[in-house]
């Protein structure tokens, strides 16, 4: 089994900026592509970004030059860096992961843009 433990949510003003981290831990061996996924109230979960563990990297549009995701695959942990956030960036951000071709979810991390 595979545990993701998400932080780094909280309120921000719009313009601000928030780093999330997400840990990963169990039976981990094999780690594949982390990701990044957020879901704000009465629409669907959409991907923001993604990273293999080649380090490639995928990013949703909207957030494109305002966020980088990236990993660090020595501590098994995920960074998303959200900078000049806006008010349509509210959400639950959820991550994500690929572990030997079964996917893991996160408990999810509220992520509130408003001033």
């Amino acid at each position: 089994q595979v545990q993701l433990v998400e932080s780094g949510g909280g309120l921000v003003q719009p313009g601000g900026s928030l780093r999330l981290s997400c840990a990963a831990s169990g039976r981990i061996s094999g780690i594949g592509t982390m990701g990044w996924y957020r879901q704000a109230p009465g629409k669907q979960r959409e991907m923001v970004a993604t990273i293999r563990n080649t380090g490639i990297t995928n990013y949703a549009d909207s957030v494109k030059g305002r966020f980088t995701i990236s990993r660090d695959n020595a501590k098994n942990t995920e960074y998303l860096q959200m900078n000049s956030l806006a008010p349509e960036d509210t959400a639950v951000y959820y991550c994500h992961a690929a572990v030997r071709a079964r996917e893991y979810w996160g408990q999810g991390t509220q992520v509130t843009v408003s001033s």
